[in-house]
């Protein structure tokens, strides 16, 4: 993963290594969830893998998990988090992999770390109007359908993770991932079903059958070709154009500011600041001025341009995350992570 090792790299030279504490597991609210999902996890490890080391890295994934928990009160664990968390714990070990899946916990997994799904479903959102700007037909079979888009939540929550049978398309997929906007596995999302054009007008026009189909995932995509396209597609349609779209259409109660969240996101990525904001809201919901939301300064058109060219340039992934590390970098002194009672 080239991502991974320019995250690895950066987090050597800064020191951040964290201690790998012991976890207590007995009185944790999590852990009878964790233990659960971890021993569902097997085809998640190498095929042939010895019973003995498999059961060591299940031991080591459900300690990163708690501990990650534990250090962050206010993340909540998903089904589905493990398929993530065990990616990395494979790539990097234990000790890197609890660095790495707590500062992506607190960035691009935020979001699915809520107490409820509001932010996760929010994020489906985005999904047919992409759909529909690339290929109408296609978004007008599937409206008509009536298939929605829960077909995409696992891809969604576990970067595909749960649904790719080969490791090398998995950590391919994240590496992409670590190096983009956090919408971008939505845009993936989008590119797949694109691409299964034909399948999809060929089937019949009901939800249970559609949602049959998209819900089984080839195992052959040309991931290369897809992951350039979701590149192209970032930049053609950022998620500043079709956040309005979305919020009409299919999320009438969200609030307003949710959305500027995510235009926001590649300039703004400060877990700590999003979270401040959000506690503001709460605070100023719970006052006087209910209506009120907490003004945020639009990025300049021509940082725009540059920010989506970046993250349009697929071939230069290694460039993009490392760029992102350092930015991430410079914002951990200033973390705090006890905003919420």
């Amino acid at each position: 993963m080239l991502c991974c090792k320019f995250y690895v790299a950066s987090l050597r030279n800064v020191h951040t290594y964290i201690n790998v504490e012991e976890v207590e597991r007995e009185n944790n609210k999590d852990y009878n969830q964790v233990l659960l999902d971890v021993q569902r996890s097997l085809r998640r490890f190498p095929p042939g893998m010895p019973d003995e080391q498999r059961e060591g890295l299940q031991e080591e994934l459900i300690d990163i998990i708690l501990r990650v928990l534990g250090r962050n009160t206010q993340l909540h664990y998903y089904q589905g988090y493990h398929d993530i968390v065990v990616t990395f714990l494979l790539v990097l070990g234990e000790r890197l992999a609890t660095a790495l899946v707590e500062k992506l916990s607190t960035h691009h997994l935020r979001d699915f770390m809520d107490p409820t799904m509001d932010n996760t479903k929010h994020i489906l959102n985005y999904l047919m109007p992409i759909i529909e700007r690339v290929n109408p037909e296609v978004h007008d079979f599937m409206q008509q359908a009536e298939v929605g888009t829960i077909f995409a939540l696992s891809w969604l929550i576990t970067w595909f993770g749960h649904v790719l049978s080969d490791f090398r398309h998995v950590v391919r997929l994240y590496d992409f991932f670590l190096a983009c906007h956090p919408l971008m596995p939505i845009y993936f999302a989008a590119v797949i079903v694109q691409y299964r054009e034909d399948e999809v007008l060929d089937c019949e026009c009901d939800m249970a059958s559609v949602h049959h189909l998209l819900s089984q995932i080839p195992q052959d995509l040309p991931y290369e070709t897809l992951i350039s396209r979701a590149g192209d597609l970032f930049v053609q349609f950022p998620p500043s154009e079709l956040a309005r779209e979305a919020a009409q259409q299919y999320s009438q109660q969200m609030a307003a500011s949710t959305f500027k969240d995510f235009d926001l996101t590649p300039e703004q990525q400060r877990p700590d600041t999003v979270l401040r904001r959000r506690r503001r809201e709460k605070q100023a919901l719970k006052g006087a001025a209910a209506g009120a939301m907490v003004a945020t300064a639009q990025p300049t058109t021509a940082r725009r341009f540059v920010r989506l060219a970046v993250m349009g340039l697929t071939v230069a992934l290694g460039a993009a995350a490392l760029t992102l590390v350092n930015t991430a970098l410079e914002w951990a002194p200033k973390l705090d992570l006890h905003l919420f009672p």
